[in-house]
């Protein structure tokens, strides 16, 4: 409350200093200090139920419940907190159009890398932020191994990424996703007899850019073990640019020809890439596109990035922590306007909505 205060009154302050003073039960005055010498005093009644009277520099002082009285020259009181209008939002939603045509969407199925067709390889499993140099929050890992006779076996996957893909043999063989700690995937696999590829993607949420330490933070996968066959010292191939999607910008007017892009088939597959084209709503109301049907990934309008989206986490009331993504307009064109998903899990396409959002306020007191 007391630095939305501050921007209220538009005090420049953030340079000075400040010091407390009590002024009885629960009623407290900040005196600032800026560049230019002068002061300011910020006056503070936390009771919820009863207004106070305080005197600060020997002059008395009535002080709503609940409120902060900003005294611009610690004399007279510009303005309070608990004697100013205020205004609430009605926001609503309503869809211009909606990306429910199956003949209207094309898909693009990423390629699964196997170590014969990467250039890094290393005897070791690399560090993901040091390998894509903050570039991608995507790395391939990849391994192969001869194996005698058909068998079932667990694969064990340790990562301190967010989440990590797992393949064999070509094959989707799970997912799982963590935090600030390790976390490990462990799904039973099949092996054949002879060559096998493991190939895992390790995935990334943004990278930090901040906090105590940052120099020692890795991310990526730590350790990879197939029942009792640790694999951590075998030579990986890398595939580092990230996915090849994102190589070659196919998410842009002069990317998307670089690969073969086929008709919607409506699986549903994990680590696939759709796009689209539709015409922009008219008005001026902003707009948001609605990926509520959607599970992870990131998502382009005419080649500009409006966001990463993981709507299939959820928060502890159950729902998606964001499920609408704002579209500036001066993205837009008034027509041919190029939607681009990449998705990693199992989202639905045919469910995006384009929205236009309408704000109505409402004075109260």
């Amino acid at each position: 409350e007391l630095h939305a205060a501050i921007k209220l009154c538009k005090v420049p302050l953030l340079a000075g200093s400040y010091e407390t003073s009590s002024l009885g039960h629960l009623q407290i005055a900040y005196v600032f200090k800026g560049k230019s010498g002068k002061c300011a005093a910020f006056l503070v009644n936390n009771d919820n139920t009863s207004n106070a009277r305080v005197r600060f520099k020997n002059i008395s002082f009535e002080l709503p419940s609940m409120s902060i009285s900003i005294l611009p020259d610690c004399k007279n009181v510009a303005f309070n907190t608990a004697k100013v209008s205020t205004q609430y939002n009605t926001r609503s939603r309503t869809v211009k159009y909606k990306f429910d045509s199956m003949e209207r969407w094309e898909e693009f199925n990423e390629p699964i890398p196997i170590f014969s067709n990467t250039l890094l390889k290393a005897n070791a499993l690399l560090d993901h932020m040091s390998t894509t140099k903050d570039t991608s929050d995507y790395l391939w890992y990849t391994v192969s191994f001869q194996h005698e006779s058909d068998a079932e076996a667990e694969l064990s996957v340790v990562s301190n990424a967010h989440v990590v893909h797992a393949f064999v043999n070509g094959a989707y063989k799970g997912y799982a996703h963590g935090g600030k700690h390790n976390f490990a995937l462990e799904n039973p696999i099949e092996l054949k007899n002879g060559t096998n590829h493991i190939t895992l993607l390790s995935v990334m949420v943004g990278f930090p850019n901040s906090g105590a330490y940052l120099e020692r933070k890795t991310a990526g996968i730590r350790s990879v073990r197939i029942q009792n066959r640790y694999l951590n010292d075998y030579q990986w191939g890398y595939q580092k640019i990230g996915l090849l999607g994102e190589n070659l910008s196919i998410f842009t007017a002069n990317g998307r020809n670089k690969v073969e892009w086929s008709r919607f088939q409506g699986r549903h597959s994990r680590l696939i890439w759709y796009k689209t084209v539709f015409d922009a709503p008219g008005g001026n109301d902003p707009l948001a596109l609605n990926l509520g049907s959607m599970g992870k990934g990131e998502v382009w309008v005419n080649g500009q990035s409006i966001g990463r989206y993981w709507v299939s986490i959820h928060t502890p009331q159950q729902r998606p922590s964001q499920t609408w993504y704002n579209i500036p307009r001066s993205f837009l064109k008034p027509e041919e306007n190029q939607l681009v998903l990449v998705e990693e899990e199992y989202g639905d396409p045919l469910g995006i909505t384009l929205d236009s959002v309408s704000i109505t306020k409402d004075a109260k007191y």
